[in-house]
């Protein structure tokens, strides 16, 4: 996954070396260019409707929850820079069941969950605009397909276009907020703080933090690429912590925009609230703008996730972590084509069974942010864990006031995870979902640990192994 060689359709194969080329911009369209989506446009305006103005409270802690990820991502990726994923810090710091359950929880539970309402957002959004002119799921089975393809093939010029998409998303969600604030139809600012719910400490409206996170995760796909990156020991925590404060400013515009356009009771009922603020901000042409903001938003996250996500698998199973069959490469292309078919096989699958529930999208986005949530828990204990165990090892970046940032991250994530639901009918769904996937997965990887691997479920492996095998593997890579 990067910008201008394996974000998208990668023509890098997985592993192989290459004279460090990213810059700062590159790997700033990354973390904007993933964490920026259909979901997140949906989820904020609803937190938004919930709670108000006082949603500024949620999303600045998800915001400041975001940038201590971003420290314990930048610290691993950097004391152990491999083009790999969180598997491999995971298995040095606390074993190799957190490792594949951290990075199935994170990345291949998400895109089950994530990528499915993001497609389904897209073909409501087309078929609310263009009412029955396409076959339903056409638009959905077809942009999944489409970026499969491309991804198969590793299409050198579709991956140029990743920054493209970031700076068209973020104009498009910058562009709203502010036409919104210029609209003549804009209610009185002080109204909006003498509403009846604004209660900026309210533990209700701090409760909805789980549901503003989900504005903030994915920045550290930056990570895969710190031997891609030029002087990475700056740029990958710059590009994480400046992105994610990009984001939260344009996410606040954007919110403020629709408070003071469409009334919140709206933004909280309607299951567009970005379609509603279209078009009341752009009135016809807010249809056609959204439409292109949908597209851009959801082929930049599905781009991302397809060319990232089957790295990772096949990195694990590289590290016999995963099914053998998921290291397969295709021999021309090099990429690892079993494992994005992987990828985009589970992504699909919720699509066909609740294509025709557009209440599912809400679930389907919160229990991707619970695994998500989950992840990144796991993030920060490698922190701990590998500070306490390797306390002399090279860290070109040290978390500031550790161990501050990790503990404010595991305590602020177990808070949300804890009051993810932000309606009591839908908590038993959300967890059910999120827990069942989670729980096969768990029960998996035990068996495979146990009796594939034969390893303990939570010994750490030696760092020195972990690095070793990295320089080998790339050696191996590039005399091929």
């Amino acid at each position: 996954m990067n910008t201008s060689a394996n974000v998208g359709a990668a023509t890098i194969a997985p592993g192989s070396v290459s004279k460090p080329r990213l810059g700062l911009g590159a790997l700033l369209s990354v973390a904007i260019g993933l964490v920026v989506s259909q979901g997140v446009m949906v989820l904020m305006l609803q937190g938004a409707g919930m709670a108000g103005i006082g949603f500024i409270v949620p999303l600045t802690l998800a915001w400041l929850l975001a940038l201590s990820y971003a420290c314990s991502f930048s610290e691993l990726s950097l004391m152990i820079p491999r083009a790999g994923s969180l598997s491999s810090y995971t298995e040095v710091a606390i074993g190799q069941f957190p490792a594949i359950l951290a990075t199935f929880s994170g990345y291949v539970v998400v895109a089950m969950f994530a990528l499915s309402a993001e497609l389904l957002l897209l073909e409501f959004i087309i078929d609310k605009v263009y009412p029955h002119a396409l076959p339903p799921l056409s638009v959905a089975l077809g942009v999944l397909t489409l970026f499969t393809v491309l991804n198969l093939f590793n299409i050198d010029i579709f991956a140029r276009l990743q920054t493209v998409l970031a700076v068209v998303m973020t104009v498009v969600l910058l562009v709203m907020g502010m036409s919104a604030l210029a609209s003549d139809g804009v209610v009185p600012a002080a109204s909006l703080f003498a509403a009846a719910n604004w209660n900026p400490m309210g533990l209700g409206v701090i409760a909805l933090t789980a549901m503003a996170v989900w504005g903030f995760v994915g920045a550290e796909f930056v990570c895969p690429l710190v031997e891609e990156t030029r002087r990475p020991e700056r740029n990958i925590p710059t590009s994480m912590m400046l992105g994610l404060t990009i984001i939260f400013v344009i996410i606040a515009l954007y919110c403020l925009g629709a408070l003071l356009t469409v009334p919140q009771a709206e933004l909280v009922s309607n299951g567009l609230p970005h379609y509603l603020f279209a078009t009341s901000v752009f009135g016809e042409a807010g249809k056609v703008f959204l439409v292109t903001a949908a597209i851009t938003a959801t082929c930049s996250t599905l781009n991302s996730s397809l060319a990232a996500i089957p790295r990772m698998l096949f990195g694990m199973a590289r590290n016999g972590q995963a099914f053998g069959i998921l290291k397969r490469q295709g021999r021309r292309t090099g990429a690892p084509w079993v494992a994005v078919l992987f990828v985009s096989a589970v992504t699909g699958l919720p699509l066909l069974l609740m294509h025709e529930h557009p209440d599912a999208i809400n679930l389907l986005l919160l229990a991707a942010a619970l695994a998500w949530l989950l992840a990144y828990i796991i993030t920060h204990v490698n922190v701990i864990a590998l500070r306490r165990r390797y306390p002399q090892a090279k860290r070109p970046f040290r978390t500031p006031f550790y161990p501050l940032p990790q503990i404010f991250g595991i305590a602020g994530m177990l808070f949300a995870i804890w009051n993810v639901s932000p309606a009591p009918e839908m908590t038993v769904s959300i967890f059910s979902y999120a827990g069942l996937v989670l729980a096969i997965v768990s029960v998996i990887a035990i068996v495979w640990i146990k009796y594939v691997m034969k390893k303990p479920l939570f010994v750490p492996e030696p760092l020195e192994r972990v690095l070793g095998n990295a320089a080998d593997n790339a050696k191996t890579q590039g005399d091929i």
